[in-house]
C-alpha cells in the first residue's frame, strides 16, 4: 500500500550530565574546568514556505584524530564486560588534548561555516547570527575572527553555563530568541565540533 511517510513534526533534543563523570585530577583538568550540565529541545516542523527552514546541513569526521578527545571505556574495545580494574584505571573518564582540540576546532568550525554559506549562495553580510557549539570561549572568539563577523552577529553564553555539549546550541537558540536577536527570515549559521573528531554546520532561514 502506497503511503506518505514524510515527517511533519519532530522533536530534537540534547541533554547532558557531565558533572558526574569528569576527572578532576591532573589527567582530566582540561575537561573538568570547561563542562556543565544542561538540556535543550527544538521542535522542527514542515513548512510550505520554500525560502524558510533548514537550508543545508554539512557533517564531517576524521577518525585518525579521535584520541584528541576520547573516552576509552564504554564501547566494544573492552568486551565482553567492564571490570573494576578498568574503572580503577580511570578509563571510563573522558580525556582531551586541549591545545590540539583548540587548534582543530578553531580552524574547522569556520571552514564548515563557509561551506554552509557557499552551498546556499550566501555572504557573511547575510548572516544575522552565528550560533556555535559553546565549547570554549577562545575557540568561539577565533571562529568569529576568522569569519570576520561583527559582535552583533555572534551569540555566546558559555560564560554562564560552560560547555553543556549536546545542549549548547538549543540553549543558545532559546536565549537568542528571548533577547530578540532572531526574527522571521533571518539567516542563521550553526556550527559544532566534538569527539570523533567530528564537526558540522547548518544554514537556517528562521
Amino acid at each position: 500500500m502506497d503511503q506518505d511517510r514524510s515527517v511533519q513534526t519532530c522533536v530534537l533534543g540534547g541533554a547532558e550530565v557531565q558533572s558526574t563523570r569528569l576527572d578532576t585530577t591532573s589527567r582530566g583538568r582540561d575537561l573538568a574546568v570547561l563542562f556543565g550540565d544542561g538540556a535543550g529541545v527544538a521542535i522542527l516542523g514542515a513548512t510550505d514556505e520554500p525560502e524558510r527552514g533548514i537550508l543545508s546541513t554539512h557533517l564531517f569526521a576524521d577518525g585518525s584524530q579521535a584520541k584528541l578527545l576520547w573516552c576509552d571505556l564504554g564501547g566494544t574495545a573492552h568486551a565482553p564486560r567492564i571490570t573494576h580494574e578498568l574503572i580503577d584505571q580511570g578509563l571510563h573518564l573522558p580525556i582531551m588534548r586541549g591545545n590540539d582540540v583548540y587548534s582543530h576546532a578553531a580552524r574547522l568550525m569556520p571552514e564548515a561555516a563557509r561551506i554552509a554559506l557557499e552551498a546556499n549562495d550566501l555572504a557573511l553580510d547575510d548572516v544575522r547570527l552565528l550560533v556555535a557549539h559553546q565549547a570554549n570561549l577562545r575557540i568561539l572568539q577565533m571562529e568569529q575572527k576568522r569569519l570576520g563577523l561583527r559582535e552583533d552577529q555572534v551569540f555566546n553564553n558559555i560564560q554562564r553555563y560552560g560547555n553543556t555539549t549536546a545542549a549548547t546550541i538549543p540553549i543558545a537558540l532559546h536565549e537568542a530568541l528571548e533577547q530578540g536577536r532572531l526574527a522571521r527570515g533571518d539567516v542563521l549559521i550553526l556550527t559544532a565540533f566534538g569527539g570523533g573528531l567530528t564537526w558540522a554546520s547548518a544554514a537556517v532561514r528562521w
